[in-house]
């Protein structure tokens, strides 16, 4: 094993050695070992490898932690763990979610959306410019929001591989999927029966767990038959106040408040019975009569999405004219690539002329530059009396300078040609049309960004498979609190942790508390020494104390003031403590962490009510978790259907919210209102609420005339199996009780009371006897 006892030149210590052979283990003599692990952690996956504990979780609950920490939200703001493993720094750099710097350089500039670093070769002369795009409020598959921050100062200096700005789900180059939070577990008046979690309002009002969500929402204009269809904001029957978000263009506006039913890209389509001539084409152009033979095909918002716009992209087929916003989103554009191209520019005029200013320094002048006569020796003086430009000019009577200032005249030059012709391509590019696909005019993509807080039905989980869903939001003063009356954020029920054999939890939240309260201890020191209260040498010993003489010698001494009181105000909120997979701290360990915080060493404290203010009769365990939200968001899920789309073959509602459907009325479902005898509830169901296109319509029409009596009609699932037994051969036909034959066509559907003559006259089963034996899916 990796973990082996061994000295310092690599022997076992021990007469025997526990091994792998064969897939057995064995205990085996030092000598008959062949090979030796890597890392305990070679053993599982990445995923695996980021769980502290691991070893102390069931298989299949550390499965579920693997898997959960791929389905986390990014965080608008994200801690990286406490308690971690050491592999978080890895993953994050390896991810790509984060920027690498690719050489050695300083730090130029930086603003919101790139980061300027004047590359330095190893001799020190500059050797070019690198320019890192940072990536905003860009959208991902799953709809999250990928947003980077520079985490470099102007004058930094950065080496090859140095992360320069954090990405989503990172801090400080370490990935940080989600917070750490001060859990109870105990449980409280049942709202946190069957995994439920209960959350403080703090954590909503604080946005400790919120997120933002950036939705895609696209319009196409196609060339149809009957013409073509068109982007505008010339929209027949709608209202100035509908129409206040839009451009002239007919396209939202970036950083318009918009909410469900708001029209987001106004379009037009043509109607009409017969295609239209050229010379119809021609005068309509001309006249504009658009209202009477157009109708309205908006991208309208659609329900439960209500956000800002971020991003507008209008995307033209080639050869067609680019309307304004399309040309305002292009000119933003070659800006954006022009102060690029010009911010590159400078950089190297910098570095090249004060390269050339060394090579010319102390030299004497041989004329080629008139102001400055034959035999004058050039100084800082002489050369700033006269532009940069013109020092170019100037030649000097060592020939070996002379040929290194030619050279690099046209290294110079050859780059400027470079990135001008660089410039002139990606504009060429920015300006020519797009690709669409075939008869697609003109396409416009909307991007709506959406802040989602912490809610009731959202769910949230830990590393170790300890998933839940939020059930309350609890007022921070009602929430049990600390003998120093600090709230706890997340109460969680105790009885999670012994049927499913995950005490990797308990563990983390005894080591998060000491952690936590030592970067407390270390918080008041470093407050103490910036108010000259306390000496370095206090600071020093209490870093010492924690983090052990070989570290501290190596990574903290040589720091100079300013640094060290930055580190400990990066340690304010805890220290940071890995604790690798099958090679751990041990129950030991833990403790020792509990007793150098000052803590219990059962990890257990006293709480009291937050509504009575007594407190409990017994200790609860009480320490910092790291919990995630994931991407399963009760905003996402709710969905309510009154009417909508309608499947053409069935005439029976779509399923799912993707397509606005309706919930299935299964065969199980029917069986339970037959179990009830609610007859009328069922002949509901399958009729006027699912595929009866006349009684659909019926129905609303008594609705409206207030009448509280309709009749259910023949449902097309009928008509579809008649159909399907005449393809088969079998010519059927409905008949009524006199015997007169009933048409079973859609456009001619007659009213059929579907009674048989009963003493009770109750109404009976339809015309085949399971009502949901004919297989197909019934929703209302």
């Amino acid at each position: 094993q990796a973990d082996a006892n061994v000295d310092t030149d690599g022997r076992f210590k021990d007469e025997l050695v526990s091994v792998r052979q064969g897939g057995d283990f064995r205990l085996v003599k030092p000598e008959e070992v062949t090979a030796i692990d890597v890392s305990p952690k070679q053993l599982v996956s990445v995923a695996a490898a980021l769980i502290p504990f691991l070893e102390n979780d069931d298989a299949n609950r550390a499965l579920m932690g693997s898997n959960m920490q791929r389905q986390a939200v990014p965080l608008i703001r994200a801690d990286a763990p406490l308690v971690g493993t050491g592999m978080e720094a890895a993953v994050a750099r390896d991810s790509g979610a984060t920027i690498v710097a690719r050489r050695d350089g300083v730090v130029d500039s930086i603003d919101g959306a790139r980061i300027v670093v004047r590359a330095t070769s190893s001799d020190g002369s500059t050797s070019g410019v690198d320019i890192y795009r940072l990536r905003k409020y860009m959208r991902s598959n799953q709809s999250t929001c990928i947003n980077q921050r520079p985490l470099v100062k102007v004058g930094d200096a950065v080496k090859t591989g140095d992360i320069i700005a954090d990405g989503p789900s990172t801090e400080l180059g370490e990935l940080a999927l989600g917070r750490n939070v001060l859990c109870a577990f105990m449980p409280w008046n049942g709202y946190n029966f069957e995994d439920s979690i209960l959350i403080s309002e703090r954590i909503a009002r604080d946005d400790v767990f919120t997120s933002i969500h950036i939705e895609e929402f696209e319009v196409m204009a196609r060339d149809t038959k009957l013409g073509q269809e068109e982007i505008t904001r010339d929209i027949p029957n709608v209202g100035e106040e509908a129409l206040r978000n839009l451009d002239e263009a007919g396209i939202v506006y970036v950083g318009a408040e918009v909410n469900p039913g708001d029209i987001l890209v106004g379009k037009v389509t043509p109607k009409g019975e017969s295609p239209m001539t050229p010379e119809e084409k021609l005068l309509r152009a001309i006249f504009g009569e658009k209202a009477s033979d157009v109708r309205d095909t908006s991208l309208k918002l659609p329900p439960g999405v209500a956000g800002t716009v971020v991003d507008v992209r209008v995307f033209s087929r080639r050869g067609i004219d680019k309307d304004e916003r399309a040309m305002a989103i292009e000119r933003a554009e070659i800006e954006r690539l022009a102060k690029d191209r010009d911010d590159e520019k400078a950089i190297q005029e910098r570095s090249f002329y004060s390269r050339l200013r060394e090579r010319l320094l102390n030299r004497k002048a041989t004329g080629g530059f008139k102001p400055i006569k034959s035999g004058t020796v050039i100084t800082d003086e002489v050369l700033d009396e006269f532009a940069k430009a013109t020092w170019r000019q100037i030649s000097v009577a060592d020939d070996a300078a002379m040929a290194e200032i030619e050279a690099m005249k046209r290294e110079f030059d050859a780059a400027i040609e470079r990135l001008q012709k660089r410039f002139e391509s990606k504009v060429e590019k920015v300006q020519r049309g797009d690709e669409l696909p075939p008869g697609v005019m003109k396409m416009v993509k909307v991007f709506i960004a959406v802040k989602r807080k912490l809610q009731p039905g959202d769910k949230m989980a830990g590393r170790h498979g300890n998933k839940g869903v939020v059930s309350r939001v609890v007022p921070v003063e009602d929430m049990p609190f600390l003998e120093d009356g600090t709230s706890v954020d997340l109460v969680l029920n105790p009885l999670g942790v012994p049927s499913r054999m995950n005490v990797g939890q308990i563990l983390e939240t005894h080591l998060g508390w000491a952690c936590a309260n030592l970067g407390r201890q270390v918080g008041e020191l470093v407050d103490e020494y910036r108010h000259r209260s306390a000496r370095r040498s206090e600071l020093e010993a209490k870093l010492k104390d924690i983090y052990g003489d070989e570290v501290f010698a190596r990574d903290i001494a040589p720091l100079a003031d300013d640094q060290l009181v930055e580190l400990c105000e990066n340690l304010k909120k805890g220290i940071p403590i890995a604790t690798p997979v099958f090679d751990g701290a041990r129950m030991a360990d833990i403790e020792g962490m509990l007793d150098k915080a000052g803590l219990d060493t059962s990890g257990q404290v006293w709480l009291h009510d937050g509504r009575s203010g007594e407190r409990f009769e017994r200790k609860v365990t009480v320490g910092y978790i790291y919990m995630l939200k994931l991407h399963h968001l009760v905003d996402d899920k709710i969905h309510a259907r009154s009417i909508g789309p309608y499947s053409l073959v069935t005439q029976q509602p779509l399923g799912g919210k993707a397509q606005f459907g309706g919930q299935r009325f299964g065969e199980m479902e029917v069986w339970a209102l037959e179990a009830y005898g609610a007859a009328y509830t069922l002949q509901e169901m399958l009729t006027v609420k699912s595929d009866d296109v006349s009684g659909r319509t019926k129905v609303y029409e008594a609705i409206v005339r207030d009448q509280d009596s309709f009749e259910a009609g023949i449902p097309e699932s009928f008509n579809v199996l008649v159909k399907e037994l005449k393809s088969l051969g079998l010519n059927v036909d409905l008949e009524n009780r006199v015997g007169a034959l009933l048409t079973t066509h859609r456009s001619a559907a007659t009213r059929c009371s579907w009674r048989r003559p009963r003493s009770r006259g109750r109404p009976h089963e339809r015309a085949y006897e399971n009502p949901g034996s004919d297989g197909s899916s019934r929703h209302f």
